[in-house]
């Protein structure tokens, strides 16, 4: 895997969210979201943690900035907060500047800013009014991305609308595991259908305000195997499929659902929300499609009598996040593992961008999400000596590059994450960062991921 190199112009970069690494959580007139009521809600997170504090990035953003900057990063995807800049349909002056001084901080640092509208933070008080299963929550997205694209405007490289809808919909709607923490299988789909119809008004919007930015949205695409030949476990992953992934591909690249989605979920709800024109509205031509990559999953049908499995990573709940999906099994996959208890399969990776290659050949690709967390040992000096993430990396790498070779347009990568975070229902007990944050101090220490990385973006090839 050494000597890879990658194609000129190969965008290097990393990746943050708001509510996991800002803080500040009543700073500067920032309202609540639906993270700080689920937070802050006894039992839904481990430990009881908040992202009220995180890693303080709201007070810290120049230093961040300077580590950006040394580790050469060519770009920095960051999300930003909706309940900061635009809390109660009123624009937030303190809220818009503190990104403006971002932005600026990272174009004055030659770092391409790529700036994401939603990573889950809906204010609460669009929650407390039927959040994303109600229509009239697409329709003030729209008017928010109205606000601070403006704001921003040409200043932003690319405008990302959402990052991973599937979790917004079935995690929090079906299963409950993510904020708002809802366990209601046809909300879950009425949620899909408006973050859909969401994405495509704010793509809208950046078409019209920011003409010289990028549009972008970024999808948790699963890549899903049969546990069998059988043509039982190829229609368990038909309909995984459906859910995981067209559900979301389908209205935004094709302007439609699929059909077979809308026949398994028909015993769910008739699908009457989707209005005329809403499929095409969600269509609005990307520049890049955001993938965002760690695991793959593996089903069969099941068999009506064995107990069921639900090893599908995505948290424990009583309540399934695959709507109308119940006669599917999810299984245990070989190891090794994340401390996510994930599998480590690079080849997932080079499968899943040759897939969107063959199917949308001319739909330019990027890597918005790709990293691992462990449980990262701080030696007596103080460094974080991570071989088990640096290999990670390297190999997930070499898997884009193993695409690329096969004809995949992919433009760049961004490693997931910049820092350690508030890792949403885990709290701080994983860590994903390259950098380390001890949350006690708040310092920031490389590790030897960090340095990797830094070596990596300088040469545009695969380190020893």
């Amino acid at each position: 895997m050494t000597g890879r190199v990658f194609p000129p112009g190969f965008l290097w970069g990393s990746a943050t969210a708001a509510y996991q690494i800002e803080g500040a959580a009543r700073a500067d007139g920032r309202a609540p979201s639906i993270w700080d009521t689920y937070s802050h809600t006894p039992g839904r997170t481990l430990n009881s943690d908040t992202g009220d504090v995180a890693a303080d990035h709201y007070h810290r953003w120049a230093e961040d900035l300077d580590h950006m900057a040394r580790l050469g990063l060519g770009a920095y995807r960051f999300s930003i907060s909706w309940p900061r800049v635009f809390p109660g349909g009123r624009r937030n002056q303190r809220g818009v500047d503190f990104y403006s001084r971002l932005v600026d901080g990272l174009l004055e640092r030659g770092i391409r800013p790529v700036a994401t509208l939603y990573h889950w933070d809906l204010p609460q008080e669009l929650e407390d009014a039927g959040g994303w299963p109600v229509r009239d929550t697409a329709l003030r997205f729209g008017e928010y991305a109205a606000e601070i694209v403006g704001a921003l405007g040409d200043r932003v490289h690319t405008w990302t609308t959402f990052n991973e809808p599937w979790c917004s919909a079935y995690l929090g709607y079906a299963s409950g595991v993510h904020a708002p923490g809802r366990t209601e299988p046809a909300a879950a789909l009425a949620a899909v259908h408006h973050l859909n119809l969401a994405h495509g008004l704010a793509g809208r919007v950046v078409r019209e305000l920011a003409p010289a930015a990028e549009l972008s949205v970024t999808l948790n695409l699963h890549v899903i195997r049969p546990a069998s030949g059988s043509d039982a476990d190829a229609d368990a992953v038909r309909r995984i499929d459906a859910l995981a992934n067209r559900a979301f591909l389908g209205p935004m690249l094709d302007g439609a659902y699929p059909a077979d989605l809308l026949a398994d979920t028909a015993k769910v709800t008739d699908w009457s929300f989707v209005r005329d024109g809403d499929e095409r509205t969600a269509a609005v031509p990307l520049d890049v499609l955001g993938v965002n990559y760690y695991s793959t999953t593996l089903v069969r049908a099941w068999d009506g009598v064995s107990p069921r499995s639900d090893a599908d990573g995505h948290g424990r709940s009583a309540h399934s996040p695959w709507v109308g999906a119940q006669d599917v099994d999810f299984l245990p996959q070989p190891g090794p593992y994340t401390a996510m208890g994930w599998n480590i399969d690079p080849s997932g990776m080079t499968e899943l961008l040759l897939r969107l290659h063959a199917e949308h050949p001319d739909q330019p690709l990027m890597i918005t999400e790709n990293g691992a967390a462990f449980d990262d040992v701080v030696t007596p000096d103080g460094a974080v000596h991570d071989d088990r993430r640096v290999d990670y990396l390297r190999r997930h790498v070499d898997a884009v590059g193993a695409a690329i070779d096969r004809g995949a347009d992919v433009r760049g990568y961004f490693v997931w994450s910049l820092l350690d975070n508030f890792e949403w229902a885990y709290g701080y007990d994983r860590r994903f960062g390259i950098i380390r944050i001890d949350y006690d101090t708040l310092t920031r220490t490389w590790k030897d991921s960090a340095h990797w990385y830094q070596r990596l973006a300088a040469t545009n090839a695969l380190p020893d």
